[in-house]
């Protein structure tokens, strides 16, 4: 089975030309399949961290979303504790116009303002409304805890 052409060139776009903050690396066994790592934003609770991700493109992408999850442990109030990510484009905003680079780049944004009004982790949600500070002190000690690359 061959790829689209369009996969082709947004993988050789990704690779030569990153995204800052972001690496999204293809399978040699299988292209649909990257593995992709995001900085945490600075100035957010997950500074510091080294998130991994898994991202694949299904048969019929661009016409449909990419499944996207994080592998590494999050207090986060939109990523559920199976690393499921609550975005608009990944489910009803999705559109073929946009592509891989701009939908990590939006996940990035999202670690960078966390929306507890459209929680997926409804305890996380819950904290960070009712006690943000709080919220954030977990967000940041998870990201020491689970997103540190361990030498």
């Amino acid at each position: 089975m061959s790829l689209p052409r369009r996969i082709i060139k947004e993988t050789e776009r990704l690779v030569s030309d990153p995204v800052p903050g972001i690496s999204a690396i293809p399978h040699d066994d299988n292209l649909r399949y990257f593995d992709v790592l995001i900085e945490g934003p600075t100035q957010s609770p997950y500074e510091g961290g080294l998130f991994k991700l898994e991202l694949f493109l299904p048969d019929d992408y661009p016409m449909m979303a990419p499944k996207v999850r994080f592998l590494t442990k999050i207090y986060h109030p939109n990523i559920d504790r199976l690393g499921r990510i609550c975005l608009d484009v990944l489910k009803s905003n999705w559109s073929p116009a946009l592509q891989i680079r701009t939908l990590l780049l939006s996940i990035q944004a999202l670690l960078a303002s966390p929306n507890p009004d459209d929680p997926l982790a409804n305890d996380v949600a819950e904290e960070w409304k009712k006690n943000e500070n709080t919220a954030i002190e977990t967000a940041k000690e998870w990201t020491r805890k689970y997103a540190t690359e361990k030498s």
